[in-house]
């Protein structure tokens, strides 16, 4: 009995050891990369143009060995659905949250309680805080400037050099910083560098592409000497462009869009789009969580960084780097 004792006790004692170094080994291991989440919030999840900005993200959680959840709603207007998905990443204790607000005033409060439990990275649009603690965008005051450049430059090519006429400007979404920093910029650079372009609408859409259609529409018809639209995102590009090539006004009435799809490269092609002003959306998303990661071990970041706009036409979009803007990889 005693020597079945001795035994069992040598065996607990053999275990007891096994556990204690097994609990050692464990606790003195730093955890993996693959142990951070940083979850990447989109304005919708739907939108081709986000669909790049997630394929940066996705490579870079590959790279980096980050978990990567990619979320956003299902539409930019859907403001309270995002707002609820910033709670619920926060409510997991990621290592930091990735996010494109979707409307400045009403995503402020929300970043600004996120940042008091997260480092919290902006891309693509601003919000009324001063909470993040990096911020990756395109300038997109300049890319107004650029699309306005772009415009003047098409409705000459049009009109034998003569840089006048009416123009217009269709915004998809009122209060999107993104959107009124393209439409600021845009506006300074007409009465700066085009006295003999006149601007003579500055609409507001529902995020539409038939509303863009439809306001395009109208303005064609209650304006035989317009000469130019600037539509000022993907979604509104569509639909302007619809409407120049229901109205076969292709290379007659100029049209500069924002970002690009498979439609928007078939209307530069067709000669529907004048240009387009493209960002680089992969860029925005890898580099979101690469700051992120970075941020969260405590590391240095910069404040602000430019990821770039780009005029691009007919002309110069087989070009290596502006072929790669257009047809980036998405898996």
């Amino acid at each position: 009995m005693k020597f079945v004792t001795s035994i069992l006790n040598r065996r607990a004692f053999v275990a007891l050891a096994a556990a204690s170094m097994l609990a050692s080994v464990v606790h003195s291991a730093p955890a993996s990369a693959a142990d951070v989440t940083i979850p990447i919030i989109v304005k919708d999840t739907t939108s081709f143009y986000w669909q790049i900005v997630l394929a940066g993200a996705r490579k870079a959680g590959k790279d980096l060995g980050v978990n990567v959840p990619e979320l956003g709603a299902q539409a930019e207007t859907d403001v309270n659905g995002q707002i609820s998905i910033l709670e619920n990443a926060v409510a997991g204790n990621p290592a930091a949250v990735v996010i494109a607000p979707t409307e400045a005033k009403a995503l402020g409060k929300p970043i600004d309680e996120a940042a008091t439990k997260v480092k919290i990275i902006g891309i693509d649009s601003g919000a009324d805080s001063k909470a993040f603690t990096s911020f990756l965008t395109t300038d997109n005051i300049q890319g107004g400037r650029v699309a306005a450049d772009g415009l003047a430059a098409a409705i000459g090519e049009a009109n034998g050099g003569k840089i006048e006429g009416d123009v217009a400007l269709i915004t998809a979404l009122p209060g999107a910083g993104s959107l009124e920093q393209r439409a600021q910029g845009f506006k300074e650079q007409l009465a700066a560098k085009y006295p003999g372009l006149k601007l003579v609408a500055d609409k507001y859409a529902d995020g539409q592409a038939t509303t863009g259609l439809n306001i395009a529409t109208d303005l064609i018809t209650a304006n035989p000497n317009l000469k130019g639209i600037f539509a000022s995102n993907l979604i509104m590009a569509q639909g302007v462009g619809q409407a120049i090539a229901e109205n076969n006004l292709a290379g007659k009435v100029g049209l500069v869009g924002f970002d690009s799809d498979e439609k928007l490269i078939k209307f530069l092609n067709d000669g529907v789009i004048s240009a387009l002003v493209v960002q680089d959306p992969y860029r925005m998303g890898y580099d979101g969580i690469k700051t992120a990661l970075a941020a969260s071990k405590g590391e240095k970041v910069e404040a602000n960084v430019d990821t770039g706009a780009n005029l691009v036409t007919k002309a110069n979009m087989k070009e290596p780097k502006i072929d790669a803007l257009l047809n980036p990889k998405l898996d």
